[in-house]
């Protein structure tokens, strides 16, 4: 049974008529996809890999198109209609991202090329500022590589030292160790919000509280957040958050590094060129104002216009009932999956986003993502870029499914049916 609200939009079916690549069947052998297996053809797309990418609605897809056929120019510095066209289309992307994050003002939201850049930016600009020989940067086990190789690089080029929070076996934070891993030479906290790789909902309010009492930033991969649940800046308190457009049904190579008020403008730039400076001559160079200061060089604009877009069709759909079909959809997966011979889950975190991770006894998680694959069903399998968590769960690599608000129960039935297949084969 549908939920209620949704019945206006015509139910999920309605939400996934809003999605072109979803809306019908999938045509692998004739688009030359997946080597041309003829058995694919007209299957129905299952497609459960959202943590690595979401799918585009049509609307942000056209919004794109509509930005190159009709407001296609620079920003910031046309002085001709068209240039300001674009820029207010620009800056609008802004705004509707401060709201969408409850940021205090526009100044605090820099647009990037995703989660990665924007913790590099601070890894590059706030890390080369602050720290020094000796001094330390908190991260969990649990981090993406993009929240390990930015710090190891600065810290080795600084002589500083990276500290790791351990997990538990259910795959939660061990709070007690991070108080005692923060010591006076603690310069900054770097924590994901949602673990790609387990699920895991880290409570960063409190994280955060631990961290600012004790005088030190907090910044937030929010990568696997923000398509899930209300966020707001304000209220969690952090220093940094960062997120990217295309987990969130916007575009690949867009994304957004919020700071807090007053602290961007403490940074170094990031990048020298066009857009961020106020003056140069060859004896001085006088930076702008955040965020143009760490947006060197011409933007993605199209990009910047059509995630805000995405942005506003998230937020017409409603984060509750997001919450509330992707929690009802997460419960069903775990139902079916654990009736599967066989089939592990990973980890049972206190609190699980929309993924769920799992490993079929005696067969490889590759082979089991290429053979739901051949059944139309499409996973990731693999470390998830969290080597080091794979390791501290005793394991090579894992399946992930990952869901959005677009997935159904059948696409879960779906995914059961396809691995208990895969298990038979290997039985």
């Amino acid at each position: 049974m549908e939920h209620p609200a949704r019945e206006g939009r015509g139910g999920i079916a309605g939400i996934r008529r809003d999605f072109p690549l979803l809306d019908g069947r999938f045509a692998p052998h004739r688009a030359g996809v997946r080597g041309g297996d003829p058995a694919l053809d007209g299957k129905p797309l299952v497609y459960l890999d959202n943590a690595a990418t979401t799918q585009k609605p049509r609307v942000v897809i056209d919004r794109l198109s509509r930005f190159y056929l009709e407001e296609n120019a620079n920003v910031q510095r046309g002085v001709y209609a068209l240039s300001e066209r674009a820029t207010a289309a620009y800056e609008h992307a802004r705004t509707t991202v401060q709201r969408f994050v409850n940021a205090a003002s526009p100044a605090g939201i820099v647009f990037v090329r995703g989660t990665t850049e924007a913790i590099n930016l601070v890894a590059a600009a706030w890390g080369r500022a602050q720290l020094n020989a000796g001094d330390e940067v908190v991260v969990s086990e649990m981090e993406h590589h993009s929240n390990i190789v930015p710090w190891q690089i600065v810290c080795e080029e600084k002589r500083a030292s990276l500290r790791v929070i351990p997990i538990d076996d259910a795959g939660d934070l061990r709070l007690d160790e991070y108080e005692r891993l923060l010591t006076e030479r603690t310069r900054l906290v770097s924590i994901v919000h949602v673990s790609n790789a387990l699920g895991t909902v880290n409570p960063v309010r409190e994280i955060v509280r631990i961290a600012h009492d004790r005088g030190i930033p907090v910044l937030v991969d929010g990568a696997q957040a923000v398509a899930h649940m209300r966020v707001d800046v304000q209220e969690l308190g952090c220093d940094f958050y960062a997120f990217s457009g295309h987990k969130v049904y916007g575009p690949t190579g867009v994304g957004v590094l919020y700071g807090r008020p007053g602290i961007l403008d403490a940074l170094p730039p990031y990048q020298g060129g066009g857009g961020m400076i106020r003056s140069v001559t060859f004896d001085r160079t006088v930076y702008a104002d955040a965020p143009q200061r760490f947006e060197a060089g011409t933007p993605d604009i199209g990009g910047v216009v059509a995630l805000g877009c995405a942005v506003e069709y998230l937020e017409g759909v409603g984060f509750d009932e997001v919450a509330s079909h992707e929690h009802e959809l997460l419960a069903h997966a775990t139902a079916m999956l654990s009736s599967v011979p066989g089939l592990r889950i990973i980890g049972d975190p206190g609190r699980r986003a929309a993924i769920l991770p799992f490993v079929v006894e005696g067969v490889h998680p590759h082979d089991v993502g290429t053979l739901l694959d051949h059944e139309g069903v499409a996973v990731r399998a693999g470390h998830h870029c969290c080597q080091p968590l794979m390791k501290r769960l005793g394991l090579a690599a894992t399946v992930r499914a990952s869901l959005a608000l677009y997935n159904t129960r059948d696409d879960i039935d779906a995914l059961a049916a396809a691995v208990a297949r895969a298990r038979e084969m290997f039985a």
